[in-house]
């Protein structure tokens, strides 16, 4: 459909030109000399020029209308240096007035720019990166308006094809010198799920080719993009109905993360920013991607967690809605595929994860991602070893690499040598043995050569974690996060949704006791739609069951649910991180209340046992008072040891300053079973000590006889506890207590290898 120049105004005008000159003939320097040219004479500026990224992050000036001839490959910028540079470390437009009194202006005599005062540069965006800069100039000092600010962005959208294209900058260029070299490489990332996987890379890159930038018709493309947001809604659906046909034990939970998935694909504002694009003049297709670019590039330095989670699953929708737009279905999970499948992605949806057959899935290599991602929980479901962080990978591997992920010991080997290959041979066969032995004692107690028994219960957050209570052989579950369901979800669940999910977790333990921790949120779990978390501290702030006195509604719903959900069954109840017994009072008396209420109702637990979270060392020192009103004690290691040694977890350089095996926390402990055991009030260690069969040792050594842990450690601890005698253990944990040293780690390994305790 052709449309003629008078039809066409303002920013859709000057699109039109530039997209006719790069289609036109000529080099792509040439027309990229005629498009600056262009612009200069359609926003009456003196200069327009264009610098494009080279390798080592600098800017070069390619083509300028305006400033002098001979500076063209001539002047170069650092990122971050002038006015150019500014706006590429900041990816985001810079409209200036007077350049020269902005703290970035940077003087290159031979430019011959000293006369110019105005300036407005936008960043040339192509997949979230910067590469390169599109600049505007007037000697007067004049405020560029919103609309010439959009043309500029529009055009920059455009002019980021010619760029990539590699028609001015070979695009092996920007490729790191060992990206490229066909040598081993070990890389480093966070282990985000467990395990080992070995297999051939497979490298996700949903990137949809836009073949057409500038729209003919605007209200055209706009139909375009409300059928194609029909389809996607329409594919989400199935999405959402079909995740139940995925044995994850379960699905409700994966069923919630791509409901609220869904839910970003109905976000008004996003929809609302892609149609306003299409409105000044660029096909549906390049009013998403800029929309996108512009979204990634806005928060590229955002740091919160559950943000930049959120932008992944933005990402995985504009590439979806690429797709419907286009036509073209060509994810990599659809294609001719190995066996076993190494992933390497810049970062996942959930959705997009289960697009593969995930029964070929070895391993995950991500980029970016972090624990609480969507996608690290349902490949935890799934049992395939994620590594998060690795910078550089898609850079680094070339589709059909061998890879090996390590996430247990957080590295990727790249092209790995025949020796670690063996060794990861041997790592992986021994691991195969060792969970068809976990798998055998399924069924035997776990009983101590003296005849000690000893409880192992698993912790769980999702439905799809609740089946492993059955398949590990444990007890029960000793620790339900009831907060990951809020967390994955766009909008506080409801007593109802609530009552559901509980009532399918009994359903699922098939009679098992599982003892459910209130909410516990805050620090770095973080809600969605609740805006005011940010603290300076979080880890010790306005958190868990601080948050939920405050808020009691919050804790009622819960405490109803959970009340109906429990109806003729056993109901344990724990109120996470008390640090007085005055909180456990007042969240017990909440819950008695609620079930007075719901006995009113029908509703009616066969019987109700209430304990709390000890993590704050205070609550210790009010243990008399506290241990007459609990049924039962559960100590969460991880926040208890962060507290007692003022130590941040998650601050790398404290990382194995403070050992969980020393002296002081012995101690500590000891006269906790001691209280514990005087008063017959049941305790339980839930941290990750617990998982560790060095550390579970030391534990039983103290007393200690309930233990929850991740459902794979029920098998390597169930193994220790068999091989181990009590007694022997105890007296030489006691015989430690007064050690001066930093760390007994070492000597409670060689107790276990001299007495033949499996570790």
């Amino acid at each position: 459909m052709s449309i003629s120049p008078a039809a066409v105004t303002g920013p859709r005008r000057l699109l039109k030109r530039v997209r006719d000159v790069m289609a036109g003939p000529g080099s792509a320097e040439e027309r990229l000399g005629k498009i600056v040219t262009i612009i200069a004479a359609d926003m009456v500026a003196e200069v327009c020029s264009v610098y494009v990224m080279r390798a080592g992050e600098v800017l070069e000036l390619f083509a300028t209308c305006g400033l002098a001839a001979e500076a063209v490959h001539r002047t170069r910028l650092r990122t971050g240096e002038g006015i150019v540079g500014y706006v590429a470390a900041h990816a985001r437009p810079l409209n200036l007035r007077d350049a020269q009194s902005h703290p970035n202006f940077a003087y290159r005599p031979e430019t011959g720019e000293e006369i110019y005062h105005s300036m407005i540069g936008v960043p040339i965006l192509r997949g979230g990166r910067i590469i390169g800069v599109l600049a505007v100039q007037n000697r007067t000092e004049r405020q560029y308006t919103e609309d010439e600010q959009e043309a500029l962005e529009n055009v920059a959208m455009v002019l980021a094809e010619m760029v990539a294209g590699g028609e001015l900058v070979n695009r092996d260029e920007l490729i790191p010198a060992d990206g490229i070299a066909l040598l081993p490489l070990r890389l480093s990332g966070a282990r985000l799920a467990p395990g080992i996987g070995k297999g051939t890379a497979v490298l996700h890159e949903p990137r949809i080719v836009i073949d057409r930038m500038v729209a003919e018709d605007p209200q055209e493309e706009l139909t375009r993009l409300r059928e194609a947001m029909r389809g996607l809604q329409k594919h989400l659906d199935r999405m959402v109905e079909a995740v139940g046909d995925i044995d994850l034990g379960g699905g409700e939970d994966t069923g919630d993360i791509l409901d609220a998935y869904r839910m970003i694909a109905k976000d008004t504002g996003w929809l609302n920013r892609i149609t306003e694009a299409v409105n000044t003049g660029l096909t549906a297709e390049a009013a998403v991607q800029k929309v996108h670019d512009d979204t990634r590039a806005r928060m590229a330095q955002v740091t919160d967690p559950y943000l930049r989670e959120r932008l992944h699953d933005l990402e995985d929708l504009a590439n979806r809605l690429l797709q419907h737009l286009s036509g073209q279905f060509q994810s990599p999970a659809f294609g001719n595929l190995p066996d076993d499948i190494i992933l390497v992605a810049r970062n996942i949806g959930p959705a997009e994860l289960l697009d593969y057959d995930h029964t070929r899935l070895r391993g995950l290599a991500l980029e970016e991602g972090s624990h609480t991602s969507h996608v690290a929980i349902v490949a935890r479901a799934l049992d395939i070893p994620v590594l998060g962080g690795v910078k550089g990978v898609l850079d680094k591997v070339e589709g059909g690499d061998p890879l090996i992920v390590d996430a247990d010991n957080a590295q990727l080997f790249v092209r790995p040598s025949e020796d670690v290959r063996a060794v990861i041979d041997g790592a992986l066969k021994a691991r195969a043995e060792r969970k068809a032995l976990y798998a055998q004692m399924r069924d035997l107690p776990a009983q101590t050569h003296d005849d000690v028994n000893i409880s192992l219960n698993i912790n769980a957050g999702l439905l799809i974690d609740v089946p492993h209570v059955i398949e590990s052989g444990a007890d029960g579950i000793g620790l339900y996060r009831t907060e990951i369901p809020f967390m994955v979800r766009s909008a506080m669940p409801d007593i109802e949704d609530q009552t559901r999910l509980y009532n399918r977790i009994f359903e699922q333990a098939e009679g098992r006791p599982v003892v459910f921790r209130t909410l516990d949120v805050g620090g770095d779990k973080l809600l969605p739609y609740w805006q005011d978390m940010t603290e300076e501290n979080p880890a010790m702030g306005w958190r868990s069951i601080r948050i939920t006195l405050d808020r009691p509604a919050v804790l009622v719903h819960q405490l109803r649910a959970l009340i109906r959900a429990a109806h003729d069954r056993d109901l344990h109840v724990m109120f996470p991180m008390i640090a007085e017994v005055a909180e456990f009072r007042a969240a017990r008396e909440l819950l008695d209340r609620q079930l007075e209420r719901e006995a009113g109702r029908g509703f009616v637990p066969r019987s109700v046992k209430v304990g709390a979270m000890l993590e704050v060392p205070a609550l210790v020192w009010q243990a008399n008072s506290l241990l007459g009103q609990v049924d039962f004690l559960s100590v969460g290691t991880n926040d208890l040891l962060q507290f007692m040694f003022a130590a941040d977890r998650g601050n790398p350089r404290l990382e194995g300053r403070y050992d969980t095996l020393s002296p002081g926390v012995f101690s500590f402990l000891k006269h906790l079973v001691e209280l514990c055991d005087d008063r017959n009030v049941r305790l339980t260690i839930c941290g990750e000590m617990a998982g560790r069969p060095l550390e579970a040792m030391a534990l039983i050594g103290l007393g200690v006889r309930r233990l929850s842990m991740a459902p794979a450690s029920v098998g390597p601890v169930k193994e220790m506890v068999r091989s181990m005698n009590a007694k022997s253990v105890e007296q030489y944990v006691l015989s430690l207590l007064d050690s001066p040293s930093k760390s007994l780690r070492s000597r409670l390994k060689a107790f276990a290898i001299d007495h033949g305790v499996k570790l």
